[in-house]
């Protein structure tokens, strides 16, 4: 089984969010990807940085504060 470590710093790719069976990488928050995009939509979750034409990503340092304090972006997970 591959481990995978979270940075401290930078940019998440939603596959490291919601977990790639592929890619053996388990999910922090273990929920659909509709549901995620609708969370977005809502506030539920952190916004997306889009970082070029075809490439979303969300701020680490959002995804820790979400972990650590759900109710601070409209509920838990």
């Amino acid at each position: 089984m591959t481990t995978y470590t979270l940075p401290l710093e930078g940019y998440i790719r939603l596959k490291h969010i919601l977990g790639d069976n592929d890619a053996n990488i388990p999910p922090l928050i273990p929920i659909s990807n509709s549901s995620w995009w609708a969370g977005i939509k809502s506030g539920k979750y952190p916004q997306p940085v889009k970082l070029g034409p075809r490439t979303t990503a969300w701020r680490m340092s959002d995804i820790r504060q979400y972990l650590e304090n759900p109710e601070n972006f409209g509920g838990p997970i």
